[in-house]
């Protein structure tokens, strides 16, 4: 539980920190910088600004000279206002929080393929009856090399696989080393939104092996593009499934049930515990994205529309927007935390 608070709190620092540096970087002054909403339990005053903990563990938030998000429609002409700002340097204020959960999500990535990132080992279990593998490979066979290309890891098979209607493998069989061919054939799976897709498979299990995988910088800057592409894209599409009711309401999770499963997953490893951190990160990134006026993807479309239009938007029709965007995100949020606690108790 403490580690998945401290997990929490820390994501919630690194995306509040983005919005601190990208206001100060353009001359903007912080008032606040907290950890948590409500009453504020511990104060420092470093500079201009006074640093908090406060009551509520369920965000935070950077107060900025000038910014009320509760009414958008309050104005500040200081100079070091946020308000003073062209709408442009308000938008690079607004990116720095998302923008920065995406870079924590990259560095963890990048440190775990540098300092090692363990995966299960290349090595088979066994095959499934009447696949491509079936009468080709053994249990036991370590695949070396596909097409030839090193297979350091599990992964690399499935990636290699996907792209090619023919496989030339290396294969290390009691020893030695053995060529052998095979064709992939397509199937129908169903992927993790329980849609039916096709993918070539070969048929093989892996054995449960596990390697520990040191890449050089440059195979780590791709790798960790690469995952952090990945989960992006997972979700998003996942926002889109939820959007159109392809996957429903009762999939949402709040903040007691992320702090569950961080806490399971505490208990594996610094690895997992690590690679759920990342995936955190990129949920955080993303959804602030979103374009919702409470949240910073609805600040940056109010701030893009000033900058094209050359006006400001409507200032009831902001604040009523606003007002909607809380709304939202509180019925979300009220889900969320049913949706939890109905699973948490065993429904």
């Amino acid at each position: 539980m403490i580690s998945a608070i401290l997990i929490l709190s820390f994501l919630i620092f690194f995306h509040e920190l983005g919005h601190f540096l990208m206001a100060r970087l353009v001359g903007v002054k912080v008032e606040v910088f907290s950890i948590g909403f409500g009453k504020k339990l511990i104060c420092k005053k470093i500079g201009q600004t006074d640093w908090c903990i406060s009551a509520i563990p369920l965000g935070g938030y950077v107060q900025m000279k000038g910014q009320d998000d509760s009414n958008p429609t309050l104005k500040n002409n200081d100079p070091d206002s946020y308000t003073s700002k062209s709408p442009l340097q308000r938008v690079l204020i607004l990116l720095g929080g998302p923008g920065f959960n995406f870079l924590l999500a990259f560095l963890i990535y990048f440190f775990l393929a540098v300092f090692g990132w363990q995966k299960l080992a290349p090595v088979v279990g066994k095959t499934i009856p009447d696949t491509p593998a079936a009468k080709v490979l053994k249990s036991g066979d370590r695949i070396f090399e596909i097409n030839g290309k090193k297979i350091k890891s599990w992964d690399d098979i499935s990636k290699i696989v996907q792209v090619s209607d023919e496989l030339n493998l290396k294969v290390i069989r009691d020893r030695k080393i053995i060529m052998l061919s095979l064709r992939p054939k397509t199937k129908k799976q169903k992927n993790i939104f329980k849609e039916e897709i096709k993918r070539k498979i070969i048929g093989i299990i892996p054995k449960g092996d596990t390697v520990t995988i040191k890449y050089s910088l440059s195979e780590a800057l791709k790798i960790a593009s690469e995952e952090l592409i990945k989960a992006s894209t997972m979700i998003v599409k996942s926002i889109q499934k939820l959007i159109t009711g392809a996957i429903g309401l009762n999939t949402l999770s709040g903040p007691i049930g992320i702090v569950d499963v961080t806490a399971k997953v505490a208990n594996f490893g610094i690895q997992p515990l690590l690679l759920l951190t990342a995936l955190l990160s990129v949920n955080l990134g993303v959804l602030n994205l979103l374009p919702i006026p409470a949240l910073d993807g609805g600040h940056i479309i109010f701030n893009l529309y000033e900058w094209i239009s050359k006006k400001e938007i409507n200032e009831e029709i902001m604040y009523k927007l606003t007002l909607a965007g809380w709304a939202l995100l509180g019925s979300l949020m009220i889900i969320g935390i049913y949706n939890d606690l109905h699973r948490l108790i065993g429904g």
